[in-house]
């Protein structure tokens, strides 16, 4: 028993070991379940109440929540808080992602945070409940202890949880009274998920002999859709649940340091779950486990039908047998009847993110052999002092005496013509003709004066037609610093090497006469950057490259981010690279058999091959 009255909060298990609030609305929906009793049927279908929750089913007896389409298995549980608490009074703590989003706290996380608050401290320090942040009031900004990162936090109001009074029962029991469970029975709902778990239900309660159905139910179901296994046989005994389900898998963690996820395998062997004792004390699974495995695999057919036809999303989940792909509301549904008999099930489980690798020692940390250092600042080249624009582009052209009748894709004017720019003007005659020296095509020379003088003016020349690039072309990138060295862990597809990770630092600042809007500040969002090659000869030669590239100011410039929309700000500048350690859900991780080819392509576009880190050395 526990006290006399509290705040009652539903919460699921995510993969890091956190318990994860329901908004209130969602526990006041589910607690309206629990007082309602058996005549509810025992489960509830978050569809209900947030159109975002609807491939979700809570069962109550089990006290878990399955994801009807993909099968995954999350635990649930019923929280008690102090009225006096945030959830009591409405109060919601939330952080600000990378994409601007906010996320909740961790109930205990944003009651503690309310309790600070509401004493008027300046600032909360959470280590004392694990977590490395502070939160300071007067800035409203959550702050790294490790990284000094800063994010932003806020205060909201939402509806107040739910409340109980008197005697309460623990937190997993169910029904949530003997009077209630003795209520007589009200219409179930005929939404196509209620139907779906009510007809589950009744067919295994009556040996599979068919699905109890609302009549306006049966008059909008599909054709086909309730056509079940014939009977067990006599003997059957009733079940008298539907077996295991758990929560969402869609996980937002409220702090950094639970951000590295373990990876999971493809294949996730499904055991046999322990039902809990119905009202009875039995057991109750021999019902499904009279019934064989073609027999399961029919009922499980007709059943999710209904989930089929009422448009819950798919995901690539593999049949029993891992031959192809099949419906995941069928393959789920399937996986919980089959397990509940006993059988082994194999189903597949959304891959996790693996951003980073297992925590690495300082003795762990090695240098790369062959590469000096293991870190360096950006430096910034200038063009050599005295050297005009005509000056640089006349040792890369030749002049055209008797040009051709064709236009000057820069001007877009014909070459017989006097060029079209209408810019400053260089002092070059506008009907003079050049040639580039390497690739052939030709411009007028005020033209690629002028677009010289537009450019970063570092003494190279890049042709605007098959951009072949004259001199040493650097960039805009920012100061920053960048670190490389060996850790003792594999990449995926790399399992005979150690891994060279690559560690990229830029703070914000002020921009340049070189940047897009001088003497405005710049922001520099998600640094540091852990960056990953194998620690092979190939991955070795891209690293030599990368340092030419981070050398001339070629991996990073400020612009416009094309995931956020931000402007001015730091973003990557047409160099991949692979920030995912342990999986390859976003496409920048491994494995990926192309991908150190793809990159000495892309450093080979911005000028830098084998022969620049000679250059660089001369």
């Amino acid at each position: 028993m526990l006290l006399a009255s509290a705040v009652v909060v539903w919460e699921w298990l995510n993969e890091h070991g956190r318990w994860r609030p329901y908004s209130p609305a969602v526990s006041h929906h589910i607690e309206a379940v629990v007082r309602a009793g058996p005549r509810a049927g025992g489960s509830v279908v978050l569809g209900q109440v947030d159109s975002r929750l609807a491939p979700y089913i809570i069962d109550l007896q089990s006290m878990n929540q399955f994801r009807q389409d993909t099968g995954t298995l999350r635990p649930v549980r019923r929280n008690y808080y102090d009225p006096s608490s945030a959830p009591g009074k409405g109060v919601v703590w939330e952080w600000e992602n990378d994409n601007g989003s906010w996320t909740p706290y961790d109930m205990e996380v944003g009651i503690t945070i309310q309790h600070a608050y509401e004493k008027q401290h300046p600032w909360i320090d959470l280590t004392s409940i694990g977590f490395s942040y502070v939160i300071d009031f007067s800035t409203m900004g959550q702050i790294n202890r490790q990284t000094q990162r800063q994010r932003r936090v806020r205060r909201r109001l939402d509806l107040i949880y739910p409340m109980v009074t008197g005697t309460l029962p623990k937190a997993q029991s169910w029904p949530a009274s003997p009077a209630l469970a003795a209520s007589p029975a009200a219409p179930p709902c005929s939404c196509p998920q209620c139907v779906l778990v009510m007809s589950v239900k009744a067919a295994v309660a009556n040996g599979g002999t068919g699905p109890l159905q609302p009549p306006a139910a049966r008059k909008n179901m599909p054709s086909g859709a309730v056509k079940l296994p014939p009977p067990p046989g006599p003997g059957a005994k009733p079940l008298d649940s539907t077996g295991t389900v758990r929560g969402p898998t869609k996980t937002v963690p409220s702090q950094a340091i639970r951000r590295q996820a373990s990876s999971m395998p493809a294949g996730v062997t499904v055991g046999s779950p322990a039902s809990p004792p119905g009202a009875n004390g039995k057991t109750g699974r021999v019902a499904l486990a009279t019934l064989n495995r073609t027999n399961l695999q029919r009922l499980a057919i007709a059943q999710s039908r209904v989930l089929i036809a009422s448009g819950v999303p798919t995901v690539p989940v593999k049949n029993l047998n891992g031959t192809s792909p099949v419906n995941p509301a069928l393959a789920g549904i399937t996986g919980i009847l089959m397990s509940a008999a006993g059988l082994p099930v194999c189903l597949t489980r959304p891959p996790k993110l693996v951003l980073h690798p297992p925590p690495v020692s300082k003795s762990e940390i090695k240098s790369i052999p062959g590469v000096s250092n293991t870190s360096r600042k950006t430096t910034k080249k200038q063009a050599k002092k005295g050297k005009t624009p005509e000056e640089v582009l006349k040792k890369y052209l030749q002049k055209v005496r008797h040009p051709p009748d064709e236009d000057c894709t820069i001007c877009m004017e014909r070459l017989t013509a006097p060029s079209g720019y209408k810019g400053l003007q260089p002092t070059v005659r506008p009907e003079l003709v050049g040639k580039l020296s390497r690739c052939g095509h030709i411009y007028h020379i005020y033209c690629l004066v002028a677009m010289y003088n537009n450019g970063n003016k570092d003494g190279s020349l890049q042709c605007p037609t098959c951009k072949t690039i004259y001199g040493v072309k650097t960039g805009t990138q920012p100061p920053g610093k960048m670190e490389y060295h060996l850790i003792p862990h594999s990449l995926p597809g790399h399992p005979d090497c150690k891994t060279i990770r690559i560690i990229y630092s830029i703070p914000p600042g002020i921009q340049g006469p070189e940047h897009p809007n001088p003497g405005k500040s710049f922001s520099a969002r998600g640094f540091p950057r852990h960056c990953y090659l194998p620690d092979s000869e190939k991955g070795r030669k891209v690293l030599k490259l990368l340092l030419v590239a981070w050398d001339r100011r070629l991996i990073f410039a400020i612009g416009t981010s094309s995931t956020t929309g931000e402007s001015d700000t730091v973003i990557w500048n047409e160099v991949h690279h692979k920030t995912e350690f342990g999986s390859n859900l976003t496409g920048h991780g491994y494995p990926d058999a192309n991908y150190l080819d793809n990159v000495l392509a892309e450093l080979a576009a911005q000028g830098i091959s084998e022969d620049s880190t000679a250059q660089e050395k001369d």
